[in-house]
């Protein structure tokens, strides 16, 4: 469960990680069957019900299947 004073401080984290240059980060919360995507230089984007990640550039070829993690 993703509650929200959780959240905001997963999120915080999240920020602050890519300032400190991760260049990739993915804050994955089941309940919701949501994902945030969180790249250096860009706003965050947020997946509904998606059924995988992707390394994108900076992990090339990684693909996290994200099925599992979403089913009740």
């Amino acid at each position: 469960m993703c509650l929200t004073d959780d959240l905001d401080e997963l999120r915080n984290k999240m920020n602050e990680y890519i300032n400190c240059g991760v260049k990739l980060g993915w804050l994955i919360c089941p309940d919701e069957k949501q994902v945030e995507i969180y790249r250096q230089g860009q706003q965050k984007e947020v997946l509904d019900n998606s059924s995988s990640l992707f390394g994108e550039d900076v992990l090339p070829g990684l693909t996290v299947d994200l099925i599992d993690i979403f089913t009740d």
